[in-house]
């Protein structure tokens, strides 16, 4: 294992990457990891979010334009792993939920095999500091 003196970018975007690479086994043919982000939004808010809210979650966490966010929502109802339901609501389907509930599973088993034997301190410190990174480059988007 090689060991990285500095963080930066493309130290950050390599974990990033390598780690979507294997989170992006865990899913079926034909769902693409912003499916499986956009699945998760909905189950974190219960089962059901408004699409308004879900499209925004998309656009402003993972930077997604708003045409590919909406595509995205336009695709998983298509599939019927998501319903449109009165007062511009979207609802997990069964088979949404199961799918999401899946990849959650084995998910945290890539956690556990990647993050599970280092220091806590280490993970805290991580954290604060992607925290503040991500905080900084957002501000910096809103400010054009």
């Amino acid at each position: 294992m090689s060991t990285a003196s500095t963080v930066n970018g493309q130290v950050i975007g390599m974990a990033h990457y390598a780690t979507r690479a294997l989170a992006e086994r865990l899913l079926p043919p034909g769902t693409t990891f912003f499916h499986a982000l956009a699945l998760n939004a909905v189950e974190a808010a219960g089962g059901t979010v408004a699409r308004r809210a879900l499209i925004e979650r998309l656009t402003g966490a993972v930077k997604l334009g708003v045409p590919a966010a909406e595509a995205t929502v336009a695709e998983l109802a298509s599939a019927a792993l998501l319903e449109e339901r009165p007062g511009g609501l979207l609802a997990l389907t069964p088979a949404g939920d199961a799918l999401i509930q899946s990849y959650k599973a084995g998910v945290a088993g890539l956690a556990a095999g990647l993050y599970g034997d280092l220091p806590a301190e280490d993970l805290a410190a991580a954290g604060r500091v992607l925290t503040e990174v991500t905080a900084r480059a957002d501000a910096m988007l809103a400010a054009g």
